[in-house]
């Protein structure tokens, strides 16, 4: 039985370097959460603009032009993703695959709008698209299942 720190570091369970963190391995920790707050900041703010959209707020650029129809069509587009974004976070938080591909699939439709959404505004359309490029890597390389198995 180990009794100091340096002897329990690194011991399956403790949180040590090359242990784990609860059930999940210590490195995928990281990469996980920050992939789920990040999705659910994003989402967060996408059903924002979703609900200033569909109640034309003067907050949005009037003479802009969108891909999609107008501005109340994007604002339930928006409203709708970042829904799906909160669930998603949630499904990630709870680990196992089906949140993995959850988020995955997500964050690509939000790249995707973001993407569409450059005519309206170019900075921060580009921002959320490096997000969202950022959290499609963590969730390939560090997502998944990857419990602790004794």
């Amino acid at each position: 039985m180990a009794t100091t720190r340096e002897e329990t570091a690194g011991s399956p369970g403790t949180g040590g370097p090359g242990g784990t963190y609860g059930r999940y391995p210590q490195g995928d920790i990281g990469w996980l959460l920050f992939s789920g707050i990040m999705i659910a900041a994003v989402g967060t703010l996408n059903v924002i603009y979703g609900i200033a959209a569909i109640g034309n707020s003067s907050f949005f650029v009037g003479d802009a032009r969108y891909i999609l129809s107008d501005l109340n069509t994007w604002g339930w587009v928006m409203l709708v993703l970042g829904a799906l974004q909160f669930a998603a976070a949630l499904s990630i938080w709870a680990g196992g695959s089906y949140g993995r591909w959850f988020g995955i699939a997500v964050a690509t439709f939000n790249a995707i709008g973001a993407l569409l959404s450059i005519p309206a505004y170019p900075l921060w359309s580009l921002a959320i698209f490096t997000v969202d490029v950022l959290v499609i890597f963590a969730l390939t390389v560090y997502g998944g299942n990857r419990r602790v198995t004794d």
